[in-house]
């Protein structure tokens, strides 16, 4: 998605560059195409401005490095660039850091185990857009993921944990659904 919209954004460039080298001395003609230049730079404007997939998302932050490599490991970025809704607690690169160190492998030895990988990706993914303000309701609630297994919502105060992870920031708009950040990696029961 990235790249087409620099490639995009390139022709566009190319174009009015032409169009510059090709002008015209008419002022009507000059400002028409002056206006067009400006009504193009405001659809393209407003284009970035419209959040992407979950996928889209995540890949554009530069703090999912990690799940975006596991993602496309386990081949669900066509199911999660689908059209949703989807919920999902995503855990950022020291999240999986972490996770790293604490099992003893490395991000390859990860992602090269697509079954564990489908099994933990898809445990932090929940059917349906759940915004912060419904998650909050949830105290001590289960909600299914799309693995099959439940995760437990604590909320104390303005702090809110799914199962131990701490969720960090929330309710991050994809066209797709929302995405809540947090601060571990979720694995599902055994």
């Amino acid at each position: 998605m990235e790249s087409r919209m620099i490639r995009v954004l390139a022709a566009l460039l190319a174009l009015s560059l032409i169009a510059a080298a090709c002008g015209d001395d008419d002022p009507i003609e000059s400002s028409t195409a002056a206006a067009a230049d400006t009504a193009e730079d405001d659809v393209a404007e407003d284009a970035m401005d419209e959040p992407g997939t979950i996928v889209d998302v995540a890949v554009a932050n530069g703090s999912f490095t990690t799940l975006v490599a596991a993602v496309q490991a386990a081949g669900l970025v066509e199911t999660l660039s689908g059209d949703g809704p989807f919920t999902v607690f995503a855990p950022t690169d020291d999240a999986f850091a972490a996770l790293l160190d604490d099992l003893g492998i490395t991000a390859e030895e990860l992602l090269a185990d697509t079954d564990l990988l489908t099994a933990v990706l898809t445990y932090h993914v929940i059917a349906g857009e759940v915004p912060a303000s419904t998650v909050v309701t949830m105290d001590g609630q289960s909600a299914a993921t799309v693995n099959g297994a439940e995760v437990t919502i604590t909320v104390n105060g303005d702090a809110v944990q799914v199962n131990d992870a701490n969720v960090i920031i929330v309710d991050v708009a994809a066209s797709n659904g929302i995405i809540h950040v947090i601060d571990s990696v979720l694995l599902p029961p055994s």
